[in-house]
C-alpha cells in the first residue's frame, strides 16, 4: 500500500534540495521592493481576499475534498500539507503572461511566504489533527510543531530577508541579475521535481493512477475556489485573476522538503506533492494562456 511506502532520500541529497529552494526565493526576492508592500494601502480588498483566499479557504475546500472522495491517510495528509503552503513564484509568471495584475500577485507571494512561518505549521497541524485518519498518522509520527516552524523560517524567511536586504542595498546588481535569475529559478525548480523522485521513479509509475484525479480535482477546486472568491467580493477580472492563480499555485517545493525533513519520504504524501508540483505547472499555463488570448481584461 501506498502509506507503507517510504521514499529513498539521503542527507546530501535534502541538503541540495534545501539549497535550491532557497536560491529559487532568494532570486524571488531581488525582485522585490519595500514599495511593493504599499498596495496593501492601496487595495486592501484584493489583498485581504487573495490572502484569505490562500490561508483559510485553500485549506477549508481541501478538508471538504477528503471528506468527499475518502483518499487513504498519507495522501489526505499530503492534501493538506500543498494546501498550507504558501503560493510559488510560478504565480507571479502566469500572472503576467495571464495579463493580470503582476503587482498584485508579487504582494501576495510576498506576505502569503512571510506569513508561512506561521500559518504553513498552524494551516497542517490545525486541519492535519481535525480528521481521524490524518490525526493517527500524525500522532505515529509525532513531529514537532516548532521543528516545522523552524525550518519553515530557514527556507522562506531568510532567503527572502537577505533578497530584500540585497535589492535595497545594492540595487544596480539587483536589477542586473534578477532577469537571469528568474529563468534560473523556473530551471532549478524543474531539477529540484527531478531530482525528489531521482531514485523512486518506480514508486511513482506504480502509483500515478491513484493520485492524477486527485490532483487534477484538488488544484481545480484551488483555481475556482480562488476565483469564486474574488467574485463574490466583486473584484475585476484584471485583479481576479492574480488572485486565482495565486490560489491555485502553490509552493509545492516546500512541502517536499518538509516530508522528507520531517515524514521520512512518507510515499503518498511525497507522491501527491510531487505531482502536484508537476501539475500545477500544466494547469497554471493553461489557465494563464486562456486567459492571454481572452478579449476581456
Amino acid at each position: 500500500m501506498i502509506d507503507q511506502v517510504q521514499l529513498n532520500f539521503n542527507p546530501a541529497t535534502l541538503m541540495l534540495l534545501n539549497g535550491i529552494l532557497g536560491f529559487i526565493l532568494f532570486g524571488v526576492s531581488l525582485d522585490l521592493k519595500l514599495e511593493d508592500f504599499k498596495l496593501i494601502y492601496k487595495m486592501p480588498k484584493e489583498v485581504l481576499v487573495g490572502l484569505s483566499g490562500q490561508l483559510i479557504l485553500l485549506p477549508l475546500l481541501t478538508v471538504g475534498l477528503i471528506l468527499i472522495i475518502k483518499p487513504q491517510a498519507s495522501l489526505a495528509l499530503g492534501m493538506i500539507l500543498v494546501a498550507s503552503c504558501p503560493g510559488g513564484n510560478l504565480s507571479n509568471f502566469m500572472t503576467h503572461y495571464a495579463k493580470g495584475n503582476t503587482a498584485l500577485s508579487v504582494t501576495l507571494t510576498t506576505l502569503a511566504t512571510s506569513l508561512a512561518v506561521l500559518s504553513t505549521p498552524l494551516n497542517f497541524y490545525l486541519w492535519g489533527n481535525l480528521l481521524p485518519e490524518t490525526k493517527a498518522l500524525m500522532t505515529a509520527i509525532d513531529i514537532p510543531f516548532s521543528g516545522i516552524m523552524l525550518n519553515v523560517f530557514l527556507l522562506i524567511a531568510l532567503p527572502l530577508t537577505l533578497g530584500l536586504l540585497v535589492s535595497h542595498k545594492f540595487p544596480a546588481f539587483a536589477a542586473k541579475v534578477k532577469k537571469p535569475m528568474k529563468w534560473f529559478s523556473l530551471i532549478f525548480f524543474f531539477v529540484f521535481i527531478i531530482l525528489a523522485f531521482a531514485a523512486n521513479f518506480s514508486y511513482f509509475l506504480e502509483y500515478i493512477h491513484i493520485v492524477f484525479l486527485i490532483v487534477l480535482i484538488h488544484n481545480g477546486v484551488a483555481f475556482l475556489g480562488g476565483y469564486s472568491l474574488a467574485s463574490l467580493f466583486k473584484i475585476n477580472e484584471f485583479n481576479k485573476r492574480a488572485i486565482t492563480l495565486e490560489v491555485g499555485l502553490q509552493n509545492s517545493g516546500l512541502g517536499l522538503i518538509l516530508i522528507f525533513n520531517f515524514f521520512n519520504g512518507l510515499g503518498g504524501m511525497a507522491i501527491i506533492t510531487a505531482f502536484w508540483g508537476i501539475w500545477h505547472i500544466i494547469s497554471g499555463f493553461s489557465l494563464a494562456h486562456y486567459w492571454n488570448k481572452s478579449n476581456n481584461k
